[in-house]
């Protein structure tokens, strides 16, 4: 009987280290929200780092958490690091390029409490009296990303913290 089990559990094991082999090696999130503001008020909100105060749902996470900023005050080579809680761990930004008033591109590197290296895309759309936001993160999925992503939808989460900040910027906005 314990024989079995323990086979079982090998099998078990197996299976699922060969599954997070077969999934992909990078991955994308992205959440997109119509905000009643032009999309040079929203590029600026997004564009200066320091604005990020405002709307940014990690900010809440961890009002206690370090934060220096270099560079330029916006726009290429703004940087944004910080260090904090279990929520929001240790890492840096830096604005990498612009299109102004619709793009801001974003190198999102990550040292806790996972190293991770990302590219974070904003586009402003304007809709009629509206902006179309788009808020999307792109990056490599190791085998230890692939391996977690079997037991947590990383969609799921990092969509989450997404939608609570464009809600969040809808709001400062459309003040």
């Amino acid at each position: 009987m314990l024989k079995t089990l323990a086979i079982i559990a090998v099998v078990a094991i197996a299976a699922v280290l060969i599954y997070a082999g077969t999934k992909p090696d990078s991955f994308g999130v992205q959440r997109a929200a119509t905000i009643k503001a032009p999309p040079e008020k929203l590029y600026a909100l997004v564009n200066d780092l320091q604005q990020w105060k405002l709307w940014s749902p990690y900010e809440t996470k961890d009002p206690a958490m370090k934060r220096t900023f270099s560079g330029p005050a916006a726009g290429p080579g703004a940087g944004y690091a910080w260090d904090g809680n279990k929520e929001v761990g240790q890492g840096r930004m830096t604005i990498t390029g612009t299109t102004p008033p619709s793009r801001v591109s974003i190198q999102l590197d990550f040292v806790k409490p996972f190293e991770a290296h990302n590219r974070v895309d904003f586009r402003f759309e304007p809709k009629g009296d509206a902006t179309e936001v788009t808020w999307a993160m792109n990056g490599p999925a190791p085998y230890l990303t692939r391996l977690m992503g079997t037991f947590f939808d990383m969609d799921r989460m990092i969509g989450k913290d997404f939608e609570a900040g464009l809600a969040k910027l809808k709001t400062v906005a459309e003040q």
